[in-house]
């Protein structure tokens, strides 16, 4: 069963552009490793500063990967962030 992660983030005032920007190489780099089913960055209408990644990962055997292979990247600029971000997980089951 796939994994859904939906990670939140508040960029620093006004860099909510520049944040969403910063993901696009590590989107990139994300989508080619193997289980990745989805790695999409948006930013809010609304609240231009809240930037969201949308990640679905075949199961968790490819998310323990992923995350062994992150804490191996480059940390995106710190100043792009007012926060450290939220995740939330849950299990991917399509009924329609």
């Amino acid at each position: 069963m796939s994994i859904r992660l939906v990670v939140t983030f508040t960029a620093a005032p006004g860099k909510g552009a520049e944040l969403a920007k910063a993901f696009e190489q590590r989107a990139a780099e994300c989508r080619k490793e193997h289980g990745c089913e989805q790695f999409d960055i948006f930013q809010g209408t609304t609240n231009s500063d809240h930037v969201v990644l949308l990640e679905r990962w075949s199961d968790q055997t490819a998310l323990d990967a992923h995350a062994k292979l992150n804490r191996t990247r480059p940390p995106l600029d710190p100043a792009l962030r007012a926060d450290t971000g939220a995740r939330e997980d849950y299990e991917y089951n399509r009924t329609r």
